[in-house]
Order: structure tokens, then C-alpha cells, then sequence
């Protein structure tokens, strides 16, 4: 399991902000262009995240997170509005996650977003974050500029195929439910989508939970332990970092759960992280509506997700992935790209008792080469890919540490 967990964090006090509803009417907001009933998108997938295509103003191009846990759009670095000379309507400093950091945003109205080749959207509100404080581009390892969320999903039917990595945006009122896809009932409270799952621990009664669907989030099932005193961590679970959010990072447990349900379908063994309780009050406990958690791109990765929140209501149909075994780091080692091409990596945290502790590799080594593969060769992905494979690969990292460089194999275990 990789770091960058949940964009659920994003959400520290910045969405609870009342912006100006533009995009609500029937002249703003986003539209098919011409008279085509739906539009297809192609997508990339990072850590189960699903990037696309948007242009801003007509002017500059970026890269969004397609995210239905978020309601305002968010640029993620002010630097890229000031290439357009947007104004803003107001700034906003916010204690971040912890309380500790001062996160600093501004808002900006009447902006123009595309998503190529046929969806247009104008006079919105935008969510502008002074810095990338999320470092998203560095945790993700491609460029990513913002947070796309709310204001598409509410105008189409949104239909995520990530086996072709399609994007699919069709009119309500040119939709055709699938007879092929089981159909599951949302309820969309304050702009989230939240569904109905089941949890199993042993052979006990099973467990009925409110999950926000955070296409957003990375984890595939992520359980505040405090809103049900039937929940638990399991006695074996190592501590681990769960993500980055505004101000830092999120820490928590991480373990694995006898059997989930969604729907018809379910899976055994999977992969649970819980936050920890004073963190949560940043994420989970920041939204109105009260939920034991949420479920993200690990376990709709395994779908063909179609979302309609206009009729309260998600349709599923099994992909390649169903079956997959849920994987997470083995290694221990916490790694992000640096650097303007996004190919130096840095080792930024080493999780206690990991093979990679013991193995002596360290915070701050810079990776130079993996299984004798120069870094510089390597994305991101592809090291997360050596790192989550199997139990008891051989993996030999050899890092650069100050005016040294440090080599040593080991074997991938798993702690949990």
C-alpha cells in the first residue's frame, strides 16, 4: 500500500467554506459541447487515483484528480493562477491538519474549465491553495494541479471504466441503466455519495456500515474506530503513515479484516487502515454528515463503476481487478519523487520492525537504483509495483546517504 492514502483530507475546513454557487444554473456549469449525448475521456491511474485532462481558461493545461469526495474545485498552487492573472475574491488562513501549520487559500470566481475533447464548464468558483501542500506531483509521481469533484458528478452520469482507463460523461437524461451492472442505492448528503457495507470480523455477526465512496482516496477501506464501539484494530497491525493532507501527515493503524461486503459482492482478508482519533477530527469528523469511514480506489479499481448522484444511485460491474489480492507496502520504505523531471526519489519515512529497517536504509537516502535498475529509469508506480509484490521477493535498493552511497538486499515481509 502506497502513502498517498486519501485526498479525503483535503477537506479540512477548506470544503466546509460556502462558496458562490456558480455552476448551478442552467446557463453555467459544465455542458456537452454540440448536440452528442455523452462524451468519452481517457484517463491515467495513479495509486488508484484517476487523473484527467483539464484545461483552465482556455489557456493553460493541467492535470486533475477526478474526486467525488470533494465539492469545490481545488488548484492546488496559486503559482498557476497567476499565470492567468485571476483574481480573487477572498483568502482564507486555516490551521491545518493538527492545528499546528497555517494553510493559506484563496478564492477565485467566473473560471473557465475543459475537459477535451467535449465537456466545457464556465463560472465557477475555484479553490486556490498558495502552496502545494499536499505535494501532490511528489507523492503521486506525475504533474497533478488540482481536485476536480462535485461539479461534474452532480451534471452527468459518470461512468469509470478502469480496465480501459474510459471516462465516460452522459446526460441524465440520455442515460440507459445496464442491465449487466448491479445497481446499488447512495445517498448524496451535502455533495458526498455514501453507501451501505458490511463488515466481518471472524465468524461474528456482521457489521452494517455508512461509507463516503472516495474515488479521491488511494486506501481501499478506511474505518474511524470511534463511531461504532463494535469496531476495533485487530491485534496485529503495524503503525504506519496514511496519507498527506493539509498540514502533514496522517498516522494510524493499518491491519487486515476477515470479510467485506458491497452489494452482492465481497472480499476476504482485505487491507483496513483506522486513523488516529486526534488526526481524525481533521478528515472524517469534518463533514456534517456522520459516517464510519469510506472506501476508495482500491476497492473501485476492481469495478466498472458507473456513479449517478442526480438519481442517488451507483451501478457496478466486475473488472479485471476483482480478484486481486489486497497488497500494501512491504518493504517499509516511504518513498517520493523530487525533481523537475520527477525521477530523483527520496526515502522519507522507514516504518519500525519493516525488512527495510532492517535492511539499514534511513530517512532522507536518495534512491540511485533498484534490483540494478538506475532510478533515473523507474516511475514512481514502478517502485510502489517492487514494493507491494510479493512476500519474500528479493529487492537490493542501492541510496546515495550525504557524500556516500549505502547497498544491501533484503527480502520483502509482511508485517501484518
Amino acid at each position: 500500500m502506497n502513502r498517498l492514502y486519501s485526498l479525503l483530507i483535503v477537506c479540512v475546513a477548506l470544503l466546509c467554506i460556502n462558496l458562490p454557487s456558480f455552476g448551478q444554473t442552467q446557463t453555467l456549469g459544465f455542458h456537452i459541447v454540440g448536440q452528442a449525448k455523452k462524451v468519452k475521456i481517457p484517463f491515467e491511474i495513479y495509486s488508484n487515483l484517476i487523473v484527467v485532462p483539464v484545461i483552465l481558461n482556455d489557456q493553460l493545461p493541467l492535470r486533475f484528480v477526478l474526486d467525488t469526495g470533494v465539492r469545490t474545485t481545488i488548484l492546488t498552487e496559486k503559482a498557476f493562477s497567476d499565470i492567468l492573472n485571476l483574481s480573487y475574491n477572498k483568502k482564507y488562513t486555516i490551521a491545518g491538519l493538527g492545528g499546528d501549520k497555517i494553510v493559506e487559500a484563496y478564492v477565485t470566481s467566473g473560471v473557465s474549465l475543459t475537459l477535451p475533447p467535449g465537456i466545457k464548464g464556465r463560472g465557477h468558483s475555484m479553490l486556490v491553495l498558495e502552496e502545494d501542500y499536499l505535494e501532490l506531483r511528489n507523492y503521486l509521481g506525475t504533474e497533478v494541479q488540482g481536485i476536480l469533484g462535485y461539479e461534474l458528478f452532480s451534471r452527468f452520469i459518470v461512468q469509470v471504466n478502469y480496465d480501459t482507463k474510459i471516462l465516460t460523461l452522459t446526460t441524465p437524461e440520455h442515460f440507459k441503466p445496464k442491465k449487466s451492472y448491479q445497481v446499488i442505492p447512495i445517498n448524496v448528503e451535502d455533495t458526498k455519495p455514501y453507501i451501505t457495507g458490511h463488515l466481518s470480523y471472524c465468524d461474528q455477526e456482521k457489521l452494517e456500515l455508512k461509507l463516503m465512496v472516495d474515488s479521491g482516496a488511494s486506501h481501499g477501506l478506511f474505518l474511524d474506530e470511534s463511531s461504532d464501539s463494535a469496531l476495533y484494530i485487530p491485534e496485529k497491525h503495524i503503525s504506519s503513515s496514511l496519507g498527506r493532507g493539509l498540514g502533514g501527515v496522517l498516522r494510524g493503524k493499518i491491519a487486515r479484516l476477515k470479510r467485506f461486503e458491497l452489494g452482492k459482492r465481497s472480499w476476504e482478508n482485505l487491507i483496513v487502515t483506522f486513523p488516529q482519533e486526534n488526526d481524525l477530527l481533521d478528515s472524517l469528523k469534518s463533514s456534517s454528515s456522520f459516517r464510519h469511514g469510506s472506501i476508495g480506489g482500491e476497492i473501485l479499481n476492481r469495478f466498472k463503476v458507473i456513479f449517478d448522484f442526480p438519481g442517488e444511485r451507483i451501478f457496478l460491474k466486475k473488472g479485471k481487478a476483482f480478484k486481486k489480492p489486497f497488497s500494501y507496502n512491504m518493504s517499509g520504505l516511504t518513498v517520493k519523487a523530487k525533481g523537475s523531471r520527477l525521477n530523483s526519489y527520496e526515502i522519507v519515512e522507514v516504518r519500525e520492525n519493516s525488512s527495510g529497517e532492517k535492511a539499514g536504509f534511513k530517512k532522507g537516502d536518495i534512491i540511485l537504483s533498484i534490483n540494478n535498475i538506475d532510478a533515473r529509469n523507474l516511475s514512481l508506480s514502478n517502485i510502489i509495483a517492487f514494493f507491494n509484490s510479493k512476500e519474500n521477493k528479493k529487492v537490493r535498493i542501492r541510496v546515495r546517504r550525504g557524500d556516500d552511497s549505502y547497498s544491501k538486499a533484503f527480502r520483502l515481509k509482511n508485517q501484518i
